[in-house]
């Protein structure tokens, strides 16, 4: 179909029922091809028995139909534990791919968030925390030393007190 051109919506609809026409004519014929080989299975592998006879022929008769019936359920039990173990192996190798590939992990998205609001994401609404710091510290008052005024008077006085100390040292 060219770009300029659509189809009608009548074109359309005819074109759909004739696809689903031959959709259905196949299904039919299909069906009928698997009534067909499906018979000529039967005729083959299953013959009609003969039930003309006595009670023993039957009686015999039944057993072997009996163990055949066996033969194919131990058939399909084997097939069954088959696959199931081969889909189990399936399953097996899955996980080993998915564990040798490894879990990609996303590149991390840079987010500004407060740290109050980091809180409440992680503790619920519920919850209502604070991170001013400054507010938990404790405050201290700085103490200011006052220098007696005696010490800054007469220095003089301080001197002589410290030269007699050192006469009482050098005449003992």
């Amino acid at each position: 179909m060219s770009d300029g051109k659509k189809m009608t919506s009548s074109r359309r609809h005819h074109l759909k029922s004739l696809m689903l026409q031959i959709a259905a004519n196949w299904i039919e014929n299909e069906k009928k091809e698997n009534e067909v080989a499906k018979a000529a299975y039967m005729a083959e592998n299953c013959p009609t028995p003969e039930l003309s006879g006595d009670q023993a022929t039957l009686m015999e008769i039944c057993k072997k139909l009996h163990a055949a019936i066996d033969k194919i359920d131990e058939a399909r039990y084997d097939a069954e534990a088959k696959v199931q173990k081969s889909d189990k192996e399936i399953e097996d190798l899955k996980l080993k791919v998915v564990e040798l590939a490894g879990v990609k992990k996303p590149a991390l998205k840079k987010v500004r968030m407060s740290a109050d609001a980091m809180l409440q994401a992680l503790l619920g609404g519920k919850h209502k925390v604070t991170m001013d710091l400054r507010s938990n510290l404790k405050q201290v008052k700085k103490e200011v030393k006052e220098e007696s005024s005696e010490a800054v008077g007469d220095w003089r006085k301080n001197i002589e007190d410290k030269a007699d100390r050192k006469k009482m040292f050098e005449t003992s």
